[in-house]
């Protein structure tokens, strides 16, 4: 028995070739990697010639990779872990604590995600620069905690915003029952709430995680020394005044994108499920 032929709908063409279109860019990057100067700008989008490594070690060279996959394997994981510790328990403190102040306090959150960083970013660094105590050499300005500082004030609105509407399909009986048997606060919401948000805690991880290690403007106006510089901020180096070293910057772009995509493929199962939880319950 023949298996019957389904002819492609038109939603599924227009998907195939909004694929081919956003996977196209990956494309060039990844080919051009592997070819010299000259075969780039003879040959952009045909495949090279040989599989050469030797640019993805010079690059790895150039740009100080281990000490830039350093600081920006610290600055965001100590990041996102703390814009999940703070986000969590300010979203379940405002749904349990229901008044008209919680509602205005999560509607501020919610307005702070229309405020484009562009727009604060120069009065942040000017008010950002006064914090310094030269006494115990205390400084937000080129220093990692100070980046990391800022990243949790703007990574927590949409952080919170997720955590709220998931934690309302939490029932209220687990953390009474929690409570009668003894627990303080602390306790209901570490041993009890908090377990039961693991999927909205890994699609607020992802969320943030892309955006922070991928960040190149926030990096670049507070790190001003090159052992701080992250992976966005070595790379940029690549792009000349005069020249660019373009099979490098290639190699160097393909670097810094393996350890998210490596992040998003074994945490993509909960995106979908976490950001469909905490916008419509």
């Amino acid at each position: 028995m023949k298996a019957k032929y389904k002819k492609p709908s038109l939603l599924g063409i227009l998907g195939w070739i909004i694929a081919c279109i956003t996977l196209f860019p990956i494309y060039i990057m990844l080919i051009n990697s592997f070819k010299g100067r000259a075969q780039i700008f003879t040959d952009t989008i045909g495949l090279p010639k040989s599989l050469d490594f030797s640019y993805y070690l010079k690059a790895m060279e150039k740009m100080n990779f281990g000490k830039a996959l350093f600081n920006s394997l610290f600055i965001t994981i100590i990041s996102i872990i703390l814009i999940i510790v703070f986000s969590s328990m300010t979203a379940w403190v405002l749904v349990r604590n229901k008044s008209k102040v919680s509602d205005f306090i999560l509607y501020l959150f919610v307005a702070t995600m229309l405020v484009p960083f562009q727009s604060v970013m120069i009065p942040l660094m000017q008010y950002m620069s006064s914090w310094e105590i030269k006494s115990i050499n205390f400084s937000m300005i080129d220093t990692r905690y100070g980046l990391i500082f800022m990243y949790i004030g703007f990574g927590m609105s949409l952080s919170v915003f997720l955590y709220h509407g998931f934690i309302k399909s939490v029932p209220r009986s687990l953390e009474e029952a929690a409570m009668i048997d003894g627990c303080n606060k602390f306790q209901v919401f570490w041993k009890i709430v908090f377990p039961t948000l693991k999927p909205i805690t890994v699609t607020v991880a992802i969320l943030n995680v892309i955006w922070i290690w991928n960040d190149y403007l926030l990096p670049s106006l507070v790190l001003r020394s090159p052992n701080l510089r992250t992976i966005p901020l070595s790379t940029f180096y690549f792009f000349g005044e005069f020249t660019i070293q373009w099979n490098l910057a290639m190699a160097g772009l393909v670097l810094t994108i393996i350890p998210i995509i490596i992040f998003y493929l074994f945490s993509q199962k909960y995106i979908i499920k976490g950001v469909m939880a905490g916008a419509v319950k």
